[in-house]
Parts: structure tokens; sequence; C-alpha cells
């Protein structure tokens, strides 16, 4: 699959035809004779070649004039793969817009991050998308008022202030425009009994992905490396606090097999477009397992491991801030070793929330929290302080940016001019809090053992060599390397 898919038309209706989900989320199906759009996997009968188009966003169908489909909800798809594998202007923009920062910062503060004009965001993205920032947000927008119709008892006032709008008038009218219903009549549809709770600030929503996704690495190494205090794994679930643009929030996430069971707990609720974003990013929900593990499968020594497990994905974060700091105090220590160095800073610096399940008590220290805590605090040794000192000081003051509109490239280079930054260091937080696809770890203790036991060369030069073959999929080796050891990131808890 690649940039553009959507231009394919030959391609585009085999997928429609043999309702293939593979391609849910890559392009949208616009059906001229009925002004609907849908999802390649729509169960409905495929329409005739002749009367499909193809968009490669919900808001280029939206801007065009189609409506969503009733059967398929093409706007519950899987976020387009591309967005987590690409490091250009589109890409940083879709996933800045995805964390909301259109609504709250508005087309200028899009670009401003993006360090663009506004008319050249705006021109890029309408170029390969057929909609703006402005058509995208309000997509966006729309997607997050349904899923708090049909999933709370709020008033609707309450949600379309919830969901980003400006006005009831607007939210009205924008979701009878998208999904050609009104918001009582969406709510209505929905099943008695699955209305969702009402319990002020809970949500219970199901978050959708590309199958195969093997949960076994994934919420292994999540729950492996919890801080006390910032997460848990209880009763199946992965538990955790975030820090929201406008409050806090505590997320639970279950795996089951087809979908991500996800638990919500908003001190406000403006904050679930960015909370629901952050946790599929988290999981890295978005991935297409078929083409990354093609690739891998072609290497005879990954194959055998790609078959055993396949769909692995890489754990990443929610806030990249805190897992570089993390990064740093897991140097040269054991995993136990650094939950403890975590552990104190949280209880010592971090906010305290109130958790009605127990377990979780504080948010993990923000960058400037840390920043202005006594260095000789720190029980570490002095290089290590410096090098924690330095993160946290420019993290607070802007001067290091991890944030998800960032050029991969440009900030692994700004990492390793820090003091007692190497290579691991910069190449894990490049992994797992920038999304690096193809970031690779190959001075890793784990890989280099995994590589010696598979015939792999063991030495970092002669490893990185051999693992070209691998690219642009180089974190997800990462993760069927380190699976060969029975460490517990490998394993869901019992």
């Amino acid at each position: 699959m690649q940039k553009g898919m959507h231009t394919d038309t030959e391609r585009c209706v085999r997928a429609v035809q043999s309702k293939d989900a593979r391609f849910d989320g890559w392009f949208f199906t616009a059906v001229l004779t009925t002004r609907i759009y849908c999802r390649p996997s729509c169960p409905a009968v495929p329409p005739k070649p002749a009367n499909m188009t193809f968009y490669p966003s919900a808001a280029g169908c939206q801007q065009a004039g189609f409506r969503a489909c009733k059967r398929c909800r093409p706007d519950t798809s899987p976020g387009s793969p591309e967005w987590n594998q690409r490091a250009d202007l589109v890409a940083r923009a879709m996933r800045l817009i995805a964390d909301g920062v259109v609504d709250r910062e508005g087309v200028p503060g899009l670009a401003v991050r993006l360090g663009y004009s506004t008319r050249q965001v705006e021109r890029q993205l309408l170029a390969e998308l057929g909609a703006g920032p402005l058509a995208l947000a309000r997509a966006q927008r729309a997607q997050t008022a349904r899923l708090l119709i049909e999933t709370t008892a709020l008033p609707m006032a309450d949600i379309a202030f919830a969901a980003g709008f400006s006005s009831i008038r607007t939210f009205n009218d924008t979701v009878r425009e998208v999904f050609a219903l009104s918001p009582s009549e969406l709510r209505s549809r929905v099943p008695r009994g699955n209305a969702g709770a009402v319990t002020p600030g809970v949500l219970t929503l199901r978050l959708p992905f590309r199958a195969p996704l093997n949960p076994d690495n994934l919420f292994g190494h999540l729950a492996a490396t919890a801080v006390p205090g910032v997460e848990e794994w209880r009763d199946g679930a992965y538990r955790r606090t975030l820090r929201l643009p406008y409050g806090h929030g505590i997320v639970a996430l279950t795996p089951n097999p087809d979908h991500i069971a996800c638990r919500l707990t908003l001190s406000d609720l403006r904050d679930l477009t960015v909370a629901i974003s952050r946790c599929r990013r988290m999981l890295d929900l978005d991935a297409d397992p078929v083409a990354i593990d093609d690739q891998l499968r072609t290497d005879p020594v990954l194959a055998p491991l790609v078959a055993k497990a396949p769909g692995r994905r890489v754990p990443r974060t929610v806030d990249e801030a805190e897992f570089a700091v993390r990064a740093v105090l897991g140097q040269q220590v054991s995993t136990a070793a650094a939950r403890t160095h975590a552990a104190r800073l949280v209880t010592a610096h971090g906010d305290p929330v109130d958790d009605p399940e127990g377990g979780l008590t504080h948010l993990f220290p923000s960058p400037e929290q840390l920043a202005a805590l006594d260095p000789e605090s720190l029980a570490m040794p002095r290089t290590r302080r410096t090098t924690f000192t330095t993160l946290v000081g420019q993290l607070a003051d802007g001067s290091l940016n991890l944030g998800v509109e960032g050029d991969w490239t440009e900030t692994r280079a700004r990492l390793l001019a820090l003091p007692g930054f190497g290579p691991w260091t910069a190449d894990v937080i490049a992994m797992r809090a920038l999304g690096d696809p193809d970031a690779f770890l190959p001075t890793d203790l784990g890989i280099r053992k995994a590589a010696q036991e598979l015939g792999l060369p063991s030495t970092p030069a002669a490893l990185t060599a051999r693992a070209a073959a691998w690219r642009p999929w180089r974190a997800y080796a990462v993760q069927y390397l380190w699976a060969t050891d029975s460490h517990p990131i490998n394993f869901l808890p019992v």
C-alpha cells in the first residue's frame, strides 16, 4: 500500500468488490448515485465501478457533498497508517489535527507549529486529502459528537461543546449534513441498554484496529514497565493517568480479538478526542500489520518469528516528554530500578488524582515541575543527573520539542547533542515517543542477544547493515527480535 492509493482506481475497485477490511482508513468510496460514502469493507452490495469515486479522507468526501453510510459507519474506520509512517508536512499536520490543535489554536496555530505559512499548509492538505485543516477538524468533531451521542446520556448541548463545536446550531447542522440524521435520531437508533454509562465523565467505547494484532508484547511491555501510581495492570486491563489540554483523565484499555475496549474517565469532556488519539497512538492501532509483516517475512531469519506471532505493534506513549524522562532514568539500570526512580519522582512532584477504583494516584510530573526540583535530591550518578536536568530544562523552556509535529531526523540529532545521550537513548525515544517506524536499536543488549542466537551479525555496525532490508519497518523488527527472549515485556500479565 502506498501514498495516494485513492488515485489507483483499479486497485480500489478490487478492494471494494472483495470487501477487504485491510484497506479501511486508507481510502473511502463515494457512490455517485446515492451520494453516500463508505469504507472499502462495507457489507452492502458494491456499486458499479462507473458509480464509484475515491477519496483519501472522510473530510474530502464530506467536502464533496457525500454523507456517511449508516451501515458500515466509515467514520469509525481505523486511521490511515500513512500519518504515522511519514514525516512530511501533510503527515505531521494530520497528527496535530488528530491531537486537537486546530480546535484549540486554530489554523494559524497549526501553521506556527509546523513552521509553514497558513496558505502553504492549507494548499498541501487540500491537494493530497481533498480538504483543508478546518474541514478535517470538522470531520473529527462530527465523529466525536457521534461517539458521545451513542455512548452517553449527556444532553445534546453538553455534547456539542465537548466535541469542539462553537455553537449548538453548528453542531446540529454538521451532524445532519455528515450523517443525514439529526442528533436525536442518531441516539434513537442505539439499541436500548447500549446507550452508555450515565456516570459523569465516564465513557466506554471500542477502538478499532487492522488485524492481526498481537497484544502480548504491546500490553506486556506497558505493564512490565508501569510506573506505580501512574500505571497499573488490573483485571486484564492496562490503566494509566493522562495529562490532557483541559484537565486530566484515567484510561483502562483491554485487548479483545476484534477491538480494544476503552474506558475513559475525564475531568473535562473536551479532552475526549485528544485522549482517544493519544491512546490509539500509544497502542499503534493505525499501523498496517499486513504491509509490515509482508516486508519482514522476506528475510528468512525473521520469517519464522513473524509466522509464529504476526501483528506485533510498537508500544508507544501518551506523553513524549514523559517517555524521554523515563528513558534517561532507565539508562544502564534494570527495568525494576527504572520504575523505582520514576515512582519516587511521581510521589514527590506529580499532581495527585482521584481514582475511583484505587491504584492510580498521580499524573507523571510535567517538565516544568521536574525542572524546578533540586538536582541534589536525585538519587543517581552525577553524570546522569546532568543528563536529566539538561533534558527537563530544555523540554520546559521549549528549546527541545518532542511533539507529534516534530521532524524525526532533526529531533534525533538534537537529542544526540545533549550530554549523556548516546544512540540507544536517542533511538528508543525515536521509536517509542516520536513514533518513527524505522527507528532501530543495534546497541540494545536484548537485540544483540537475539541476533547472536538467530545467527545474525551481533556487532552494531554489521547488524545495522544487515537490517537495511527491513526498512522502513525496523522498529517492528525490533519487537520480533525482543520477543525471542523470556523477559516479562513479551507476555500479557496473568
